[in-house]
């Protein structure tokens, strides 16, 4: 009796095949809710942002500069006034925050 016999080996380890996919199937499950969903929220919400923007906006960029807007461009670039008389063009994307919005011309 040192050795299992071989109908004894292939009962020990025979799993059902559904039932070795649903650990597989939870971790993707907490995944998609903890990491992949929150982050898509995310980028939703940046590009309702970005998409706001109107001139007198402060906003701060990607690179930590702080600036109002001065114009919107139809070509995904915005000009921020950074100083009196300094203009920088940047990527509407790049914008951070909006510090402070302006309110709607009547």
């Amino acid at each position: 009796m040192l050795f299992a016999t071989p109908a004894y080996a292939q009962s020990v380890g025979g799993s059902g095949g559904l039932a070795s996919f649903v650990p597989l199937i939870l971790i993707f499950a907490i995944m998609y809710f903890l990491l992949i969903r929150p982050q898509q929220k995310k980028v939703k919400q940046h590009q309702a942002m970005v998409a706001a923007l109107r001139k007198g906006d402060q906003v701060v960029t990607g690179g930590g500069v702080i600036g109002k807007v001065t114009k919107v461009g139809s070509d995904n670039e915005v000009e921020i006034e950074i100083a009196t008389g300094v203009k920088i063009k940047v990527i509407q994307s790049t914008i951070q925050t909006v510090l402070n919005k302006t309110e709607p011309a009547k």
